[in-house]
């Protein structure tokens, strides 16, 4: 049964409101809302904790806060296993918290983006349930990809899909067929060829639309529509492929209609409502389809959050994402952190090559100096950027958490992905001291570290130098320069190798990815920069990692 709702959503301030085509380039701050705050003390983090942490937000200099699930969920998968999208799970509060929280963003002038999981929903959802029950040739199976199994007696999946999170894609039921769930078992995917499925959910966008959200981050947007006939793909180890090649149960031509239909709920709504897609294709190209006019706003540019540190490459990718977006009229995003990869303090602290799931902790130092001077390059690209929460304070991973206390299903499966995003996902720490840091009054649901005290926020609020200050600062200097946020292109500027410059109008952005010193013309006045540097008779030296803003004026 879905929760009652407050009936007037509270609209976004006057002064947020004006900005026309304000996602192309807002930054969008993550909150994973089990790790944020805690307002009751049972170690979970709530709407509620949000709420009140709303204030720090603003501060921060964020233009919209995205909220990963809090649907009703029996939570195999941290609540991407949705059991009723019209509900909030009691652990996080429910629907007048969400109506509350909605309103108070408005007010401060933040805009509230959030999760839809629409490829696949928890295996305690009415409709599956229901779909069990009725049988074999039921009506309720077709909303779901049911299948008699192969073999002599129907012993074997379907087809040679692998899952996400490791083992077959299909799991067997007791009266002998087969359910396709490209992630965990406990999140059958939807049949989107099914009529019912698409009309379900475009009630469900209306349901939150008249909340008054102001977007949705689709989860798993490449995954809704599967080839015809399920075809087998072919030999082991599918998940190298992931992001690299075609595969039939991803990036389908036919998920772009159930998008445009989409586009029309949401024009129907004032306010420039958005769409977000976390599309994991093979090339940028491919993801540039997701926004095309007609379809949604923003994409995820996974591509750039998987290069690694380095000048070369990272130019590489910045060149084809621009050279991508600039047909469809889209803005370029970019990434460094989310709930699902290592944070980046941690990757850029070991060797490349490791790829985005990394158990060793590497060099702290190194990481953090080479994560602040990523965060500046990334905030001065053209577009709209996104900050995952405590990347702000310079977070490592948490790479020792014991094994008893993991809770990242991938993990427990043995294979697929490496499943320790539970690294990731550590409740982030508001105060020097206490049972969780300020998270909450009754420790927390994750483990923190004994470090976590000097990286919190009141340990770095006001400090100058402080990586929250950075950030502070950054955000404050991106909102202020009429050169930064939104654009199309950059010029690139001639420097030494390891290094990256471009200019953009009269602001000037280097970043010396290189291990040693570089010295580079001084383009005028410095605005901020991830590290010390000197300047003298027209010349910088600039640290090795580290980016440095100049304008010209």
């Amino acid at each position: 049964m879905s929760q009652q709702q407050s009936a007037a959503p509270a609209p976004v301030t006057a002064t947020a409101a004006k900005r026309r085509d304000w996602w192309r380039d807002a930054v969008i701050y993550q909150v994973y809302p089990r790790s944020f705050a805690d307002s009751n003390g049972d170690g979970m983090g709530d709407l509620e904790g949000v709420r009140s942490r709303l204030p720090y937000l603003r501060d921060l200099g964020i233009d919209a806060v995205w909220l990963s699930p809090f649907y009703a969920s029996p939570q195999a998968d941290a609540g991407y296993d949705v059991a009723d999208y019209r509900a909030v799970d009691p652990m996080f509060g429910n629907l007048l918290d969400a109506d509350a929280l909605i309103r108070d963003a408005h007010g401060l002038g933040l805009r509230i983006i959030v999760d839809l999981v629409p490829n696949h929903s928890s295996d305690q959802h009415e409709w599956f349930k229901r779909a069990l029950a009725e049988g074999p040739g039921s009506p309720s199976r077709d909303r779901y990809h049911f299948r008699p199994g192969k073999g002599e007696n129907g012993e074997l999946p379907p087809n040679d899909w692998e899952s996400i999170f490791g083992g077959p894609a299909w799991t067997r039921v007791a009266d002998g067929e087969w359910y396709l769930h490209l992630f965990a078992p406990e999140q059958p995917d939807f049949n989107w060829n099914h009529p019912a499925v698409g009309d379900e959910f475009r009630s469900i966008l209306r349901f939150w639309l008249d909340m008054g959200v102001d977007g949705f981050r689709i989860d798993v947007a490449h995954g809704l529509v599967k080839a015809e006939g399920l075809p087998d793909l072919g030999g082991a180890d599918q998940l190298k492929l992931l992001g690299n090649d075609v595969m039939p149960f991803f990036d389908q031509d036919g998920v772009h209609e159930v998008y445009r239909q989409w586009r029309h709920v949401l024009d129907e709504y004032a306010g420039e409502r958005i769409f977000v897609a976390e599309a994991w294709t093979p090339t940028v190209e491919r993801t540039a389809n997701y926004v095309r006019p007609d379809e949604l706003h923003q994409a995820f540019n996974f591509q750039y959050l998987s290069t690694e540190w380095d000048a070369a490459e990272l130019r590489k990718v910045i060149d084809r994402t621009l050279e991508a977006m600039r047909p469809v009229g889209a803005p370029a995003t970019w990434v460094l952190s989310n709930h699902d990869v290592t944070r980046h303090a941690t990757r850029f602290a070991n060797p490349p090559g490791l790829g985005t799931q990394i158990r060793t902790a590497g060099d702290r130092d190194l990481g953090l100096r080479r994560a602040r001077a990523a965060t500046l390059l990334m905030l001065a690209l053209p577009g709209s950027a996104y900050v995952y929460q405590g990347e702000e304070l310079g977070l490592p991973d948490v790479v020792d958490l014991p094994d008893e206390v993991r809770q990242d299903p991938a993990y427990f499966r043995g294979a697929g992905q490496d499943g320790f995003r539970d690294g990731c996902r550590v409740p982030i720490p508001w105060t020097r001291e206490g049972s969780s840091y300020g998270f909450g009054g009754g420790g927390s649901w994750l483990p923190q570290p004994a470090s976590w005290g000097e990286l919190s926020v009141e340990a770095q609020s006001g400090v100058a130098g402080s990586t929250l200050e950075l950030y502070r600062s950054a955000l404050s200097v991106r909102r202020t320069q009429p050169d930064l946020g939104a654009g199309e292109s950059v010029e690139w500027l001639r420097v030494p190798e390891g290094v990256l410059a471009f200019r953009r109008g009269e602001f000037v952005c280097v970043a010396n990815t290189s291990g040693e010193s570089v010295t580079t013309p001084a383009y005028g006045r410095v605005l901020l920069a991830s590290g010390e540097l000197t300047e003298a008779d027209g010349e910088a030296k600039v640290p090795a990692d580290t980016t440095v803003w100049w304008t010209t004026a």
